[in-house]
């Protein structure tokens, strides 16, 4: 279950800026984490401290 904050970006924005996001480092375990909620809690820091 996932809060939804003024802040967090919809699906269709985040899939603007996916590629921007830097993929798993070769050798290393896969990446378990979608970027979505880790993008929008970025965010939602953000935003936090510049209210």
């Amino acid at each position: 279950m996932t809060n939804n904050y003024p802040s967090n970006l919809t699906w269709e924005h985040c899939e603007l800026i996916v590629d921007l996001f830097p993929e798993a480092k070769p050798g290393e375990h896969p990446r378990t984490t979608c970027m979505y909620p880790v993008v929008n809690a970025i965010l939602y820091v953000l935003c936090q401290e510049f209210t």
